[in-house]
């Protein structure tokens, strides 16, 4: 019972220092001035805890909307799940399971004599059995469906939501006094949005198709909970709904340009992707850091000390800003390999399963094509006989 008792002071103490006004506050601001009054609500850190069975409410609505919409529109769009043709085989199964999924040419070529197969068979029959595990097109389009409907859902709340406030005028206040500003109901269902949104992506990264950034991906997760729940936290709304915005605004765009991609409309994909690359450079290396981050990060210097919640929001910012000139570099780099090539593939895929989809499509033409030669050669239309259109013969 005494250590219990020791282990709740021991909380009780943490959470004061947690808690400490000058952490999170301007110097000017306490925690006094962020209390309910006259039937004023302010923010409390408390509202984020539904952020969690908000995400959970999210999986739940993704499932039935990729079962339900999703789907049907990867149909309409003549994206189907493949069915890959493969005849089973105990001694390459138990290769596959047991050795690797990548046999080297001696491993191909002492199986291929244990199968009484040809080389390329084998190869075929492990390419193919890769593929069965890899994530199809459909689960991509599934995927980047559900995103593009939500991030347009965002986009819209979002420009609603700040349309008619007079935030982006003004944003370097954000340090000199505005923490004393109440909560707006549209405000607080923005950031439960947001957040929830996040952590529910955050959540399904593990079952997810894991892409080429995929720790990336994680570290922007959560990167932008932290700024979002800090900004919550210190009453800093203003500057989280801008930066929310301004993230999502580009984000539809590259969704949709990979459900084109995915469904094989190359025209439709790349005009989608160039308005993405438009966008995408517009907002976070123009509106982002010269408009946002000048505003949080060079324009109170003039007027306040550095404190804490100054440089920890600001940090964040930076981070994020490090993440776009990764994802910069990457979509320059998508830029130079597959538009000039007038095809656009996801970047950030895993562009081996496409590889070798094709592959398997070549062969299966080319496997046709021969199978047609033999046919014509088992019916006597050799080299001294000739097809002829509507099956007619020359007389």
């Amino acid at each position: 019972m005494a250590e219990l008792l020791q282990y709740m002071r021991m909380f009780q103490a943490f959470k004061e220092w947690f808690w400490l006004e000058r952490f999170w506050l301007p110097p000017t601001i306490k925690w006094s001035d962020l209390e309910d009054h006259d039937g004023l609500v302010f923010v409390k850190p408390s509202h984020l805890y539904m952020t969690i069975p908000y995400a959970f409410l999210l999986l739940i609505i993704r499932y039935f909307f990729e079962r339900i919409i999703a789907i049907p529109v990867a149909k309409a769009l003549g994206i189907q799940k493949p069915v890959q043709k493969i005849i089973p085989n105990a001694i390459l199964e138990n290769f596959f399971k047991n050795s690797t999924r990548q046999p080297l040419q001696t491993d191909i070529y002492g199986l291929a004599k244990k199968c009484n197969l040809t080389e390329r068979q084998v190869e075929r029959w492990f390419r193919r059995r890769r593929n069965q595990e890899r994530p199809c097109r459909l689960k991509k389009f599934q995927e980047v469906c559900w995103r593009f409907a939500f991030y347009l859902m965002l986009t819209v709340v979002g420009t609603a939501f700040l349309y008619d406030k007079p935030w982006a005028s003004d944003l370097w206040e954000v340090w000199n006094g505005y923490p004393r500003q109440p909560l707006l109901p549209s405000q607080y269902w923005y950031y439960m949005l947001e957040m929830s949104f996040y952590w529910s992506l955050t959540f399904s990264l593990g079952y997810d198709v894991k892409r080429k950034d995929f720790v990336a991906n994680i570290v922007h997760h959560l990167a932008a909970l932290s700024l979002m729940s800090f900004s919550w936290c210190a009453n800093y709304i203003r500057g989280g709904s801008l930066v929310m915005i301004v993230h999502d605004a580009a984000d539809i765009w590259l969704e949709s340009a990979k459900m084109f991609s995915y469904a094989g409309w190359k025209k439709t994909c790349n005009i989608l992707f160039l308005i993405f690359t438009a966008m995408f450079f517009i907002t976070r290396f123009i509106l982002f850091p010269f408009w946002i981050l000048h505003c949080t990060l060079i324009m109170p210097l003039h007027y306040l000390e550095p404190f804490f919640s100054y440089i920890f929001l600001n940090l964040q910012l930076l981070l994020l800003q490090a993440l776009h000139v990764y994802w910069g570099y990457l979509i320059l780099k998508m830029l130079k390999k597959n538009i000039l090539r007038k095809n656009v593939k996801d970047v950030r895929s895993d562009n081996e399963e496409e590889e070798e989809e094709d592959n398997d499509d070549e062969e299966e033409e080319e496997e046709a094509t021969k199978g047609k030669e033999r046919d014509c050669l088992k019916n006597g239309l050799g080299t001294n006989k000739h097809l002829i259109p509507n099956g007619q013969h020359s007389h």
